[in-house]
């Protein structure tokens, strides 16, 4: 007799047996919700929760970054993107909004000295539309008022004499000429080529053929005579534009006396109500100067020579418009007091630190002060700013915008357009802002995560990181306080109150959606959406109220609507297309449990797992690495079965094994560690050559040590091998093996436990690997006596010798000499 005969003579099996693994009872699988706390009847009479529920953590930091004065203590919100963060942040900023100081208007005005560099003014708030106004009743006034003047009869007399004077000296100069010329015989003609001097007897002029009969010293004399004349005359008309501009000057001068008398009025009368803001008597005195120097504008019938625009005013369009106020950001009387909380959906860089528009002219973009929008960082300076993360970095220029401004503490409108080359028209350079605000950013925690590892200067500007919860613990306290939110969503939403077992529903539904028994869901977005779908189906049905029955459509009906795949994937097994067994038994082959994710959708399906073995060198071979459709999780939940094998079997014998493992018809990637338990079922059944129940399936991740430990999506997979089993008819023996750690995540639907209880389905809670392969071949695993065996006819002792069988093959093709036969055979 051999030595490993010896071995199984020697050996007693346990009295252990596999069917003391008890499967979960209903209140196990489902854990129904608890209001006995909170009396009432419908929502209605529930007092709505005043703060998020369950977010104290969150709630403290964005108090603590709210208060904060220091530069560099933004907010960071992250969480789930179903949480509403933005909704229940906004209110709460709102609050601490009404503390701050209420913030001032912002004014635009030309720059008349340098009109490509308007001038921002800061008002108190509420009077940048006065000012505006102000302006504009000014100007309105000066039309009136500066022709009516220019057309006064005083006016009208002065300007008449300046004119006459100039006129009479003229005429006296020339009069004066005339009388010496006709005193000598010459007279002054007026031809098309000007004057000219031609001599002359009796007051007749003489024709140059008598004048040509003349004595030669009548006609020397008279020349010389003409010439003394003509320089008289010349002196004479190059005074004239001396005369013409001292004129000119004479009128500007009673131009300058008029339009200062005339607008000093209306200006005096515009500086009353902002005798408190010196920059605005600045102003209007800057107003004052450039109207006297332009009075012109006004006057339809002045000169135009008297104050002529200029190329920078023709760019302006309206002249009128140089005297406008822009008002960029304004405060009504109306609004309440505290800074302003303001939320930007696109934030493009215009829209987010403002912009310059422009107007094409004739062909050319031309653009003045008027045409200076505010952004939102306008908008909310004095407050907060809140901004959704992966829409700002989806926006060229945004993201670095945002911290150069935040590092500046001023906003200054950038023409993007100029940065990159695509326009070379004349722009503008307003005034930079001063900046004093909160920038609240929102985001998930993965994109958190990874820009504060890419770029150093998140942490530089955003230090304060509010967090908010996904779930909170499940309590009769949690409870009561989510009660009371299904009660303020319905009452802001202005659905129909919900009774109380459809609030026990709903709040069931959130334990489902954190997937954990013992946990609620924090995702607002998801219960909103689920009560207004149950107050639908509510009216529907015609009830005031909304009751148990309308909350269980709608969640029934939410799944149906998401579940075409599911359907197609579970019609796949039923006709055989994909193969899965769901009675009898086989060897080395096991149903394994796997979640697809679509979306929000997520189901379970049955997945056949196979595995062959032969004697080897010790490799474990998985099929889906071998040809890169494995994940490196999978990869590495299926070396640990290698680890397992080596430290629990033949440890005086080298591994002598050669197994393939394989997801059969799996044809897209496989990841993920949670059927590295199902796999290790199917090596231990190959090797110990006992066949395995097809009526059970197993999900759960294993360790070196043979320990069942927790995946995700427990109630899907559940939920994924019952509705196969049930298309099948339900024989009563079926049923699922999870992680016993899984069982506080079980929220399974309503007909499952229906089948549980009844007897037809069964959930067995599994802690270790020689309990489930107990329960799948009905044999019991085996534990090492005193004599270092595992019992006769265990699971275990039939797979130690199964590989001692193994090393023995390659033993004896080493003593032949055969290494490269025992080689090739074994791969």
């Amino acid at each position: 007799m051999s030595n490993d005969q010896q071995q199984v003579a020697g050996a007693q099996a346990p009295a252990a047996s596999p069917e003391t693994l008890a499967a979960l009872t209903p209140p196990q699988l489902y854990r129904k919700a608890s209001l006995d706390a909170l009396p009432f009847k419908t929502t209605d009479e529930l007092a709505p929760v005043e703060t998020a529920v369950g977010q104290q953590r969150a709630l403290d930091a964005i108090g603590f970054g709210s208060e904060i004065d220091r530069d560099g203590f933004n907010i960071f919100v992250i969480g789930s993107s179903r949480a509403r963060m933005q909704e229940t942040v906004k209110t709460i900023l709102s609050r601490f909004a009404e503390r701050r100081k209420r913030p001032g208007d912002w004014v635009y005005i030309n720059n008349f000295k340098e009109a490509h560099k308007p001038i921002a003014i800061e008002l108190p708030a509420g009077r940048a539309a006065e000012f505006r106004d102000v302006m504009r009743r000014l100007i309105a006034d000066l039309k009136v008022a500066l022709p009516a003047m220019f057309e006064s009869e005083d006016y009208q007399s002065r300007r008449n004499a300046i004119d006459q004077t100039f006129q009479t000296r003229q005429g006296d100069a020339f009069t004066a000429l005339r009388d010496k010329a006709n005193a000598q015989g010459i007279t002054i003609l007026r031809t098309p080529l000007g004057l000219t001097l031609a001599p002359a007897e009796n007051g007749k002029i003489v024709p140059p053929e008598e004048f040509s009969t003349w004595p030669a010293e009548k006609q020397k004399q008279v020349q010389e005579v003409i010439r003394a004349l003509e320089q008289d005359l010349e002196s004479i008309l190059k005074q004239v534009p001396q005369w013409e501009k001292l004129r000119r000057d004479e009128i500007e001068k009673l131009n300058r006396e008029t339009a200062q008398f005339a607008v000093g009025q209306s200006i005096e009368e515009a500086k009353e109500p902002f005798a408190d803001l010196p920059r605005v008597l600045q102003h209007l005195e800057a107003v004052r100067a450039d109207l006297v120097d332009n009075v012109a504008m006004f006057v339809i019938k002045g000169e135009g020579a008297e104050g002529s625009q200029t190329e920078s005013d023709a760019r302006l369009g309206n002249p009128f418009d140089r005297y406008a106020v822009n008002v960029l950001v304004q405060t009504t009387s109306d609004e309440a007091t505290g800074g302003p909380v303001v939320e930007e959906l696109h934030p493009t860089l215009a829209r987010l630190i403002g912009s310059i528009e422009y107007v094409s002219r004739q062909g050319t973009l031309v653009t003045n002060f008027r045409l200076i929008k505010a952004g939102a960082m306008h908008r909310a300076n004095g407050g907060f700013l809140l901004l959704d993360l992966r829409t700002l970095l989806m926006e060229p220029f945004s993201w670095a915008a945002l911290k150069r401004m935040i590092r500046q503490r001023e906003v200054r409108i950038e023409d993007v357009g100029r940065f990159i080359g695509l326009t070379s028209t004349v722009s503008l350079e307003p005034d930079p802002i001063p900046l004093d605000l909160k920038v609240v950013l929102f985001g998930d925690r993965l994109l958190y995560y990874l820009l504060a590892a890419f770029d150093p200067e998140v942490s530089e500007h955003f230090k304060v990181l509010a967090d908010f919860e996904d779930d909170i613990d499940r309590s009769a306290e949690s409870e009561a306080a989510h009660a009371r939110l299904i009660a303020a969503i319905a009452r802001k939403d202005g659905l129909r109150p919900l009774d109380r077992d459809a609030v026990a529903l709903v709040i069931e539904y959130a334990a489902r959606l954190a997937d954990h028994a013992g946990k609620l869901s924090l995702s607002l977005g998801e219960l909103r959406d689920l009560l207004a779908e149950a107050g639908f189906w509510a009216e529907k049905s015609g009830h005031a109220v909304t009751v148990r029955e309308a909350v269980d459509r709608a969640i029934t009906q939410r799944e149906y609507r998401a579940s075409r795949l599911r359907e197609r994937a579970q019609e796949s097994i039923l006709r055989d297309f994909a193969l899965i067994d769901t009675a009898g038994v086989a060897v080395g082959q096991v149903n394994g449990l796997s979640v697809t994710e679509l979306g929000s959708f997520r189901f379970g399906r049955p997945t056949r797992i196979t595995c062959r073995v032969r004697p080897g060198t010790g490799k474990l071979v998985d099929i889906e690495r071998e040809v890169e459709m494995g994940g490196p999780i999978h990869s590495k939940g299926v070396l640990i079965l290698s680890g397992f094998l080596a430290g629990r079997f033949a440890l005086d014998t080298p591994m002598s094994l050669f197994a393939s493992l394989v997801f059969e018809q799996s044809y897209g990637g496989v990841e993920g560690d949670s059927a590295s338990s199902a796999e290790l079922y199917a090596l231990l059944s190959a090797l110990s050559e006992l066949p395995l129940r097809q009526d059970l399936a197993v999900t759960g991740s294993v360790n070196q040590h043979g320990q069942i430990q927790a995946i995700g999506g427990a109630n899907e997979k559940i939920e994924g091998f019952f509705d196969i089993c049930k298309a099948r008819g339900l024989a009563g023996s079926q049923g699922v093996l999870i992680p016993q750690s899984n069982v506080q995540n079980l929220m399974l639907r309503r007909e499952v436990i229906e089948a549980c209880e009844a007897g037809k389905f069964a959930v067995y809670p599994v802690s270790t690997i020689d309990q489930g392969i107990a329960l799948l071949t009905g044999r019991p695993s085996g534990e090492r006596t005193a004599d270092g065996l595992f019992p006769v006819g265990s699971v275990n002792r039939l797979v130690e010798d199964r590989l001692r069988a193994f090393a023995r093959i390659r033993q004896s093709f080493a003593a032949a000499g055969l290494p490269d036969a025992a080689k090739g055979r074994a791969e």
